[in-house]
């Protein structure tokens, strides 16, 4: 993820527009580290390592980075220490805080309907159950 960005400025936000801004925003929310990171840091303030450890996966580098743009987006604020060696921690912003719960949301989601998801891949690839047609109450997800 680059953390360099042309600021640019509309008159009106609206996604659906290529030029609009907005969908620099939209790219950064999509992040799957973003998404993890974000929620993650709910609870309050942590240290990098402690972000890591609970990031199972993501690289020094990644998290490096997608702290970085959060901060550089007003999402996470950097707090260092005066403690010998010094001691950074990261931590939600308001704005941070505002994003977390959509993000919670969609981790939430992601996990809940995980089974129908797989399910659907199997089918589309050929290699599943046959597709359910939808329709009758008993085919609905829930």
């Amino acid at each position: 993820m680059d953390t360099t960005v042309e600021v640019q400025t509309c008159e009106r936000a609206d996604a659906y527009l290529r030029t609009c801004p907005s969908r620099t925003v939209l790219d950064v929310l999509g992040s799957k580290w973003v998404a993890l990171v974000v929620p993650t840091l709910r609870t309050g303030p942590m240290r990098f390592g402690a972000l890591r450890r609970r990031l199972d996966g993501i690289t020094q580098k990644t998290l490096t980075q997608t702290l970085r743009n959060l901060e550089r987006d007003g999402l996470v604020a950097r707090t260092v220490h005066p403690t010998s060696p010094p001691s950074v921690e990261y931590g939600l912003t308001e704005l941070g805080h505002s994003a977390s719960d959509l993000l919670e949301q969609m981790r939430v989601w992601a996990e809940t309907h995980l089974t129908h998801v797989l399910d659907a891949r199997r089918r589309y690839v050929g290699d599943g159950p046959e597709p359910v047609a939808f329709g009758r109450s008993t085919d609905r997800l829930p």
